[in-house]
């Protein structure tokens, strides 16, 4: 009777700590996923948004010399 609810806890357990070790053994620990889904470096991001009208020259010029650093 009490084993029953014990062994599901381990199981719940076992399988977050799986998850977790899967996740870390792919390079990272979640807070860059967006950069490496896109594959596009800061710069080309940048860019991007520049063509699209999102910022203006300033702020495309202010940023690639940031990036430069």
């Amino acid at each position: 009777m009490f084993f029953g609810p014990l062994i599901w806890i381990v199981v719940i357990v076992g399988i977050v700590v799986l998850v977790g070790y899967l996740v870390r053994a792919q390079g990272g620990d979640g807070k860059d996923w967006p950069r490496r889904l896109t594959r596009e470096s800061p710069l080309d991001i940048a860019r991007a948004r520049y063509a699209r009208g999102e910022i203006d020259n300033k702020e495309f010029e202010e940023i690639k010399r940031t990036l430069e650093e």
